[in-house]
């Protein structure tokens, strides 16, 4: 098993302890801390990414019907992971949760948790590999039928946006139509802070995180058929009453749209 190095700060660790996980170390909060020393918002990113997850996984089962979901780039189990929400609502969908990370794979145990009518499993592989991606996830899901290909804070670790769309339209051109993509990643052109304060994060020598501008990130979504409002700041998505009654832009853009 590789063995996890707990003495240097690790982005996966970094960002559960923004989420209020417990899979982190000291030196992963100071890092954390520190950050947020420069830039405050970026809990407020983090915790909007994974509300914003929560209501289009919500949407997926109860208006869409489905069913089969492949996350890739799944990061450190926190609340509210993609099996916890749609088994919430449907006991019977089926997750295929994918990474590569050492220390991910060492949490496994706490990702591999189902219903009884439903199944998760978890597949050790890269992001890079979309066809063994969609073979591992073949012995799980059904991919005949719609899935849903859930990619959330994962293609910003991509250098390169043509390479991230690629990357894109491998993994769906394996999934048939009436399938769904949603996605959310940091953006540019909403909070020059967060721009700097990410910049200068990547220029550390950690691994590195791009922003980009929100039309790269609708180009994800070409051919597709976006479900309003498209793509938008998260927390301006389908906002659920009560939960956030003043939703406010933030340099965090996400959407969900349909393989026709």
């Amino acid at each position: 098993m590789t063995e996890i190095d707990t003495s240097v700060p690790h982005s996966a660790r970094i960002w559960n302890y923004w989420l209020g996980g417990k899979d982190n170390y000291l030196v992963d909060q100071e890092a954390g801390d520190a950050y947020a020393a420069v830039f405050p918002g970026i809990v407020t990113i983090a915790r909007s990414s994974r509300a914003f997850l929560g209501r289009s996984i919500r949407h997926l089962v109860a208006e869409a019907g489905i069913r089969q979901f492949l996350d890739v780039g799944t990061g450190l189990p926190t609340v509210d992971n993609t099996h916890e929400v749609a088994q919430r609502s449907a006991p019977e969908s089926r997750i295929v949760y994918v990474d590569n990370d050492p220390l991910v794979l060492a949490h496994a145990r706490a990702l591999l948790t189902s219903t009884e009518e439903g199944v998760t499993a978890y597949e050790d592989l890269d992001l890079y590999a979309p066809e063994r991606i969609l073979e591992a996830a073949a012995r799980t899901l059904d991919l005949t039928r719609p899935t849903a290909l859930i990619l959330s804070g994962i293609l910003g670790h991509v250098d390169g946006h043509d390479r991230a769309r690629d990357l894109v339209d491998a993994l769906l051109s394996g999934l048939p139509a009436g399938s769904y993509l949603s996605v959310n990643d940091g953006s540019r052109g909403t909070d020059p802070a967060y721009e700097q304060a990410q910049d200068a994060y990547n220029e550390t020598g950690a691994v590195p995180y791009f922003l980009r501008p929100v039309d790269q990130i609708e180009g994800y979504f070409e051919g597709l058929e976006l479900v309003g409002p498209g793509v938008v700041s998260v927390p301006l998505w389908r906002p659920e009453p009560g939960t956030d009654p003043d939703p406010r832009p933030i340099g965090q853009h996400g959407g969900l749209a349909r393989k026709p």
